[in-house]
């Protein structure tokens, strides 16, 4: 891990997915569960900071766009 900036953003999404996933856990909810976990480990993978930013804006996007998505 050369750039320090990976691991900021890292634990800022992590941080993220842990509110995502406790949230998920106490309400039994299924999408913003799966979203935290997702949040969790996807840093882990990603090496380039505008990609990690970039997915990582999208994964927390996600469960607003499901909301309004019409059923």
């Amino acid at each position: 891990m050369d750039d320090p900036s990976l691991l900021l953003w890292g634990v800022i999404f992590g941080g993220i997915g842990l509110g995502f996933f406790t949230y998920g856990k106490k309400q039994k909810a299924v999408v913003p569960l799966l979203i935290g976990l997702a949040l969790f480990v996807f840093p882990y993978f990603i090496s380039n900071v505008y990609l990690l930013v970039l997915v990582g804006s999208a994964l927390v996007a996600l469960p607003y766009v499901i909301k309004k998505l019409p059923r």
